[in-house]
């Protein structure tokens, strides 16, 4: 690889072209210069040098990402203006995908020494940094999932119920597109606690919460959002599909036996149903609707569900 065109030492207080290579090949950083039109490697430092050695004459993208053609991230295009004159220094962050290494490239045109402009990039290896830069972004995505967690059964809690179902309300509205609000309560969950002891009714709504996440679509928002209470929110569903769903959810609860300490326990659940209305924008009523329509369940014997308004429907 060439080094930088040697020239007379300038005046007093510049610096010379020997000078010039002896501060680029002390840099603990990539520097390179290649062609804008046909890629080919015009100069690397010494940096660079000591990892891929001399590869004169060879393209950018072969010799530092082992491609068989441009780099698809390629910034040569945002290194010239409409005027074709060199623009401001474009600065940008990647993975290498050879070494896996993360470098941070500052990138700009510059006019080499037969007057064409080139391509120079002076290139930082960042990997230390941005590994603790996603390391901490993955500490506050772990801490924000815990955050609108149940820890007890892995569903959505109260908060996230809210944060997630606000958002899907607003597209259905938008969309003018069906949503429905399943809210069931555990029938006499107070008596299994005081029967078989609150391990037991741990042991109860767990089995609940794996039910539902077998059972509902990725689309779909399943909550526990209070002691027993359970939320659907089932967006593209309309009246009929979401009676079908708590149908067999009722079927299914009926079937589920939690083996604890000898004792077989069989949950059941009332459930309430409600519909979003036209233009309705707040998902708490919504939700003041189906709590309603459960309650409307347990008074006429639990172990059902009740649309809201209206009779039984099961």
């Amino acid at each position: 690889m060439q080094n930088l065109p040697n020239r007379a030492d300038g005046p007093e207080g510049t610096v010379s072209d020997q000078g010039l290579q002896a501060v680029l090949d002390n840099l603990d950083a990539l520097v390179y210069v290649s062609d804008l039109d046909t890629y080919e490697l015009l100069y690397m430092n010494a940096y660079g040098r000591r990892i891929w050695g001399d590869r004169q004459g060879q393209k950018c993208w072969q010799v530092l990402q082992g491609n068989d053609g441009p780099c698809s991230f390629c910034t040569n295009s945002k290194l010239v203006g409409a005027d074709g004159e060199p623009r401001p220094p474009y600065i940008w962050e990647f993975q290498n995908i050879l070494d896996k290494r993360w470098y941070q490239c500052r990138d700009r045109a510059i006019r080499w020494t037969d007057g064409r402009l080139v391509r120079m990039e002076i290139t930082t290896d960042i990997t230390e940094r941005k590994e603790m830069e996603l390391a901490l972004k993955a500490a506050h995505a772990k801490a924000r999932a815990a955050a609108l967690e149940d820890e007890l059964t892995g569903l959505h809690n109260r908060r996230a119920f809210f944060e997630l179902g606000s958002q899907m309300l607003k597209q259905a509205r938008r969309r003018q597109a069906p949503l429905a609000i399943l809210m069931f309560d555990l029938d006499h969950f107070k008596v299994i606690n005081d029967t078989h002891g609150h391990e037991a009714g741990d042991a109860v709504l767990r089995r609940v919460g794996q039910l539902l996440r077998d059972r509902v679509r990725e689309s779909d928002i399943a909550a526990r959002i209070g002691g027993e209470e359970f939320a659907l929110l089932l967006p593209d569903t309309d009246e009929r599909e979401a009676t079908e769903l708590a149908d067999r959810m009722l079927r299914l609860l009926r079937t589920i036996q939690v083996d604890h300490r000898h004792s077989l326990i069989q949950p059941t659940a009332s459930f309430g149903l409600a519909m979003m209305g036209p233009g309705e924008q707040h998902l708490e009523r919504l939700l003041s609707q189906a709590d309603q329509a459960m309650y409307l369940s347990k008074s006429r014997g639990r172990d059902r569900l009740s649309l809201y308004p209206g009779p039984s429907a099961a």
